[in-house]
């Protein structure tokens, strides 16, 4: 009976987000990754094809934990003011449960070696991607956006504003102040009017 391996996917990926938050995407390597582990670099290989395997698992794992939530906050509540107070809220509190992971979305996908990333993996992109402006659209369409400039508002206040309030502190690793939910909030709300 062949013996359970002692390095799962999961453990590795962890470790690959935690070399990407703290040198960016360049410090994941097949080699540092296995390093961080305490595991044999055939571990990693054996999970992963290659580097570029590596680079897009660890950012599409991190996106789609992230998407699953914003997604699930953006639909599920009816009235779209407080659907969109309650995302651009998520995005700071999910950056404040998940600080690594957070770090690791300043990045881009283009910074994880997308052009370099299978079918597959660029797919999963895609479609995770199209999921979240399809219901970013839904909400701007419900909450009457009905030009460029308002859907460009729509964008600012519930993607780039909750993302600003983040990142500087993301960069500096420091934490969150405490009202970074209420202010993201608040703003989001007077972007919406």
């Amino acid at each position: 009976m062949a013996r359970p391996p002692r390095f799962d996917t999961d453990q590795l990926l962890d470790a690959a987000v935690r070399l990407a938050a703290s040198g960016g995407p360049a410090a994941v390597t097949m080699s540092a990754v296995a390093q961080a582990v305490g595991a044999p670099s055939g571990s990693v290989y054996h999970r992963f094809a290659g580097r570029a395997a590596l680079l897009a698992e660890v950012w599409l794992r991190t996106v789609e934990r992230f998407q699953e939530g914003y997604f699930a906050v953006l639909t599920g509540e009816p009235d779209p003011r407080r659907a969109a107070r309650a995302a651009s809220r998520h995005v700071v509190a999910w950056c404040r449960e998940n600080p690594d992971e957070a770090a690791l979305l300043l990045y881009g996908a283009a910074d994880f070696g997308r052009a370099d990333w299978s079918d597959e993996h660029a797919r999963r992109a895609d479609s995770g991607n199209n999921r979240v402006f399809a219901a970013l659209a839904g909400l701007a369409e419900a909450l009457g956006a009905q030009d460029e400039q308002a859907r460009d508002r729509i964008a600012l206040a519930l993607v780039d504003l909750p993302l600003t309030v983040v990142r500087r502190h993301l960069r500096a690793g420091t934490p969150l102040p405490p009202h970074a939910e209420d202010l993201t909030e608040h703003c989001t709300a007077a972007l919406l009017g």
